[in-house]
């Protein structure tokens, strides 16, 4: 792979780099960074899914000027109320209780920065939100889903791709953006750019 199509990919995140494979994407490097995600006052969930995937590729892109930088964002939110990423037990019980019985909304911010001939980079972007319903959860079911820990350091308290699938009623929109990367909208800003897609 030449340097003018380098992918690095943005993120420690593992489910992001699994669903960059399932379309047979392999990035050359994985740089995540190391950010400050609290929101801004005021700020609205879609604006700060599109913020911080926007810090993210610039603080990477710094480090690879050469490279292509793809950057990505999951914010859980009911109504205006961004959800945390649950890393404590009682965070992700709040979590699940706000959710039980509603729909709320996961919006993902992916930025794509493209190299140019000038030395800088070129960036597109898209916002892609994605309703999710739970069923009522009863106590049984939330302890037995805190107990198996997979809420831990996930936005919203839970991880579609697992357990939380048997919780989860109905879904609008794109499903792998709910796991961390919304595919056809990346599919299709690499593929818009020119890079290689099998």
């Amino acid at each position: 792979m030449s340097m003018a199509r380098r992918l690095v990919l943005a993120s420690a995140s593992p489910r992001r780099l699994d669903l960059l494979r399932q379309i047979g994407v392999s990035p050359t490097a994985v740089d995540p960074a190391d950010l400050d995600e609290t929101p801004l006052p005021r700020e609205l969930p879609p604006q700060h899914a599109l913020r911080l995937a926007g810090e993210k590729a610039a603080c990477v892109a710094a480090r690879h000027p050469d490279s292509w930088i793809l950057a990505a964002d999951t914010v859980v939110a009911c109504g205006r109320r961004i959800l945390p990423k649950a890393e404590r037990e009682d965070e992700a019980r709040q979590c699940l209780d706000l959710l039980s019985g509603r729909r709320h909304r996961v919006y993902g911010g992916v930025v794509l920065l493209v190299p140019t001939a000038e030395g800088g980079h070129r960036r597109s972007e898209r916002l892609v939100r994605t309703d999710v319903t739970f069923k009522c959860l009863s106590k049984s079911e939330t302890d037995a889903y805190i107990a198996a820990g997979e809420w831990q350091g996930k936005a919203g308290g839970y991880a579609i791709q697992g357990r939380a699938a048997a919780l989860i009623r109905w879904i609008g929109g794109s499903y792998s953006n709910v796991v961390g990367l919304p595919l056809h909208e990346v599919a299709g800003l690499l593929h818009g750019h020119g890079f290689p897609i099998p």
